[in-house]
């Protein structure tokens, strides 16, 4: 699993939180109990949770020892626990709503997990993920290619380096269609406007680049991040005001348990 920089993260929280505002909006819960949000990084997913549903007992879980100490700071009412999704056990017929923004995606076998994490919905309850689908956006492409160039190829696995996944939408359909009574699934591509091409590098620093940055030692860091940085601003281009335009696609799964 990569490392994680909560300050870096939260650089871009009204971007990062909008995806996981438009999917509370579309789950239809009127008084849920039991909430837990599964990787909630720094507990900006959980805060909205909270604002929709006061009442609800909530659990913030994460990976990340210091996505878990800046939740806990976050002032969100809910328990926030260090915990690995490709291993935590649900307690069976629980919850009412097992929610995820954007941490899936850092799991391995989805085809084990989410029939795993399944189990602990109550009748009626709801599973809603949100994850990124966008691993071949020039972003990506471009950290791919630059950690195979000539000057970059010996700091990294031969195999290549080991980012996110997520499978195709038609495996979640095919997972959950017999499992669930109601199945949504939807994809958006979010428009970011963002103030320059240093902000894109920032924006990945925090999220698609630390696999890479993570096998860098601390001296090599900053000359890639350069590196990367040039062919950003060769692949996005620049408005007249001298902003830029981040395309960033997202897949959402909405699941109700008979």
């Amino acid at each position: 699993m990569p490392s994680w920089n909560s300050q870096q993260y939260l650089k871009f929280e009204a971007e990062r939180t909008r995806p996981c505002r438009d999917l509370v909006a579309r789950i239809p819960l009127l008084t849920p109990e039991r909430i837990v949000d599964l990787g909630c990084g720094p507990g900006n997913s959980t805060r909205v949770l909270a604002e929709r549903w006061p009442g609800a007992v909530l659990w913030g879980l994460d990976s990340s020892p210091e996505m878990i100490a800046e939740a806990r700071q976050s002032g969100v009412a809910a328990t926030f626990e260090l915990a690995d999704l490709r291993g935590w056990q649900p307690q069976r017929e629980q919850y009412d709503l097992l929610f995820s923004n954007a941490a899936l995606q850092w799991v391995p076998d989805h085809a084990e997990v989410l029939p795993r994490l399944w189990e602990g919905l109550a009748p009626g309850g709801w599973f809603a993920m949100q994850v990124p689908c966008d691993l071949n956006a020039p972003a990506h492409r471009l950290a791919r290619e630059l950690a195979g160039s000539a000057k970059w190829r010996g700091k990294f696995p031969a195999s290549g380096v080991r980012e996110w996944h997520v499978p195709a939408r038609g495996f979640y359909y095919d997972l959950l269609a017999s499992r669930a009574g109601e199945l949504d699934l939807w994809q958006t591509t979010y428009l970011h406007v963002l103030p320059d091409h240093a902000a894109i590098g920032e924006w990945y620093r925090g999220t698609g680049l630390r696999p890479y940055l993570d096998l860098l030692s601390a001296a090599d860091q900053p000359d890639f991040l350069r590196d990367y940085g040039r062919e950003i601003v060769a692949a996005y281009p620049q408005q007249a005001d001298g902003r830029v335009i981040l395309p960033f696609d997202r897949l959402f799964v909405l699941a109700r348990k008979n």
